[in-house]
């Protein structure tokens, strides 16, 4: 049987039924002027399928049989573009938390924890190891740890490896790359591995941003960038109070370039910085920023 896709676009209703779908699983918002955008990214979904058309790829993703497709599909339509040391203005502040606020602490014996909410392929995450470990390299022997997740388990999959090709490794000085990557060939293509010291500061998981937060201990510094562009306003108002929830009194939030709170006093947070922002605390009957009497 010919199962070749039929059709030459994604009808409206089944264009309606997968917006509203990937909308309910992860907060995505698909916009109609993206069409063909869309088509695109599904189009490899219904050859994996076998399934000749778009009005049939709905009608299949949104029963319960196609259950474990929807991710599949939320994957495809999620974009995973990062590159190490983006946003370079962070890390210069995460630089600075660590050596007043954090590295105290872990010497007395504390804990540290940061989250790189939406890690997509892991150069977050090994952004903030490597500037842990550049800042003061006894921290790869203390109670510090990234916990980093992405909705996409083919991009966790990725980052657990840990091991980048030349074209993903850019942003990361010559001077680090000898000194925390190994240098191999893997399939003809020349790849940087992360040295153990690295990899052993970052836990991996698989986590919908949506979904409950299986964390065991409050966050110090969360980094959560370019991701929630993707959501509309209702779903960001319901995870800034998440955040807020999870983060330390003294922690740290980062937004993408182009990300905002909206109100961040209503959401109990104040701006400290481009798209940084921190939690604000209830002392009677105002508010005052943390470290204030």
């Amino acid at each position: 049987m010919d199962y070749r896709i039929q059709d030459n676009g994604i009808d409206a209703d089944s264009f309606e039924a997968i917006a509203q779908l990937a909308y309910r699983e992860s907060g995505l918002q698909l916009a109609a002027e993206k069409t063909s955008m869309i088509q695109s990214r599904l189009r490899h979904r219904l050859r994996a399928l076998s399934i000749p058309g778009f009005q049939a790829y709905s009608a299949f993703v949104c029963s319960e049989e196609g259950r474990d497709e929807r991710r599949h599909m939320i994957s495809a339509l999620t974009t995973n573009v990062s590159h190490f040391f983006r946003e370079k203005h962070h890390f210069e502040t995460l630089k600075g938390v660590i050596e007043k606020r954090l590295l105290p602490r872990l010497k007395t014996g504390g804990r540290v924890r940061i989250w790189s909410a939406g890690c997509s392929n892991g150069q977050e995450a090994f952004s903030i190891a490597l500037t842990l470990l550049e800042t003061a390299p006894e921290l790869g022997d203390m109670d510090i740890r990234i916990l980093a997740t992405d909705i996409d388990a083919k991009v966790i999959e990725f980052a657990k490896s840990a091991s980048y090709p030349e074209r993903l490794i850019s942003g990361v000085p010559e001077g680090l790359l000898h000194k925390y990557f190994i240098r191999r060939t893997d399939e003809d293509e020349m790849c940087f591995q992360a040295n153990e010291k690295l990899r052993n500061l970052v836990r991996f998981n698989e986590l919908n941003l949506l979904a409950k937060w299986p964390l065991r201990h409050g966050m110090d510094v969360i980094f959560c960038r370019n991701v929630v562009i993707y959501f509309d306003v209702e779903t960001q108002n319901r995870l800034w109070p998440r955040f807020h929830q999870v983060l330390n009194p003294d922690g740290y939030l980062f937004l993408g370039h182009s990300e905002r709170i909206g109100d961040p006093q209503s959401m109990g947070f104040m701006t400290d910085g481009p798209t940084t922002y921190r939690p604000l605390q209830a002392h009677g009957n105002k508010l005052s920023k943390p470290g204030e009497d």
